[in-house]
């Protein structure tokens, strides 16, 4: 019998994320608390900017995207937000958007499972996922039960399952 694998991988889902910050603009153009407060949301290629005319209105903003986000399904561990900074007279928040997994982090994983997981397991770096395969599915449930439980600095999901 072939061996059974899935791969682990950091991706964002774009149409949600979207949706997401779609909602959160909508919600500051209809809040009283945002009137007039120059509260902006931008999402281009990688990177979400943040807008407002004080620090506390662009955190409350910033909020607001987080709220969306996770509503929407998407892990805030792929939103890496930075402090406001004063621009002229506007406070701006720049939130990286992070996806994939690092070398670093998928040798993390592969250790962890070697350590904690099932004997069966192999895995395998390729590019930014990691393959994980086995003779046993069982096995390898196991090992995505594992690895949703570790608690990683980064947003795992499990694709190819076969």
């Amino acid at each position: 019998m072939a061996d059974s694998s899935f791969d682990v991988v950091s991706k964002i889902d774009r149409m949600e994320l979207d949706n997401a910050l779609n909602q959160a603009i909508r919600e500051i153009d209809t809040r009283f608390d945002f009137k007039n407060t120059g509260a902006k949301i931008e999402l281009s290629g990688d990177k979400i900017a943040i807008e407002a005319d004080t620090e506390e209105r662009a955190k409350a903003t910033l909020d607001v995207v987080k709220d969306k986000m996770i509503k929407r399904g998407v892990s805030l561990k792929h939103l890496d937000a930075g402090e406001p900074q004063l621009s002229g007279k506007i406070y701006k928040i720049a939130c990286a958007l992070k996806e994939g997994i690092s070398t670093e982090n998928a040798k993390k994983i592969a250790k962890f499972l070697r350590d904690e997981g099932p004997k069966s397991i192999k895995t395998q770096i390729q590019g930014d996922e990691l393959r994980v395969s086995s003779k046993s599915r069982d096995d390898l449930q196991e090992a995505i039960e594992q690895i949703k439980n570790g608690k990683f600095e980064f947003a795992v999901q499990f694709v190819n399952f076969r």
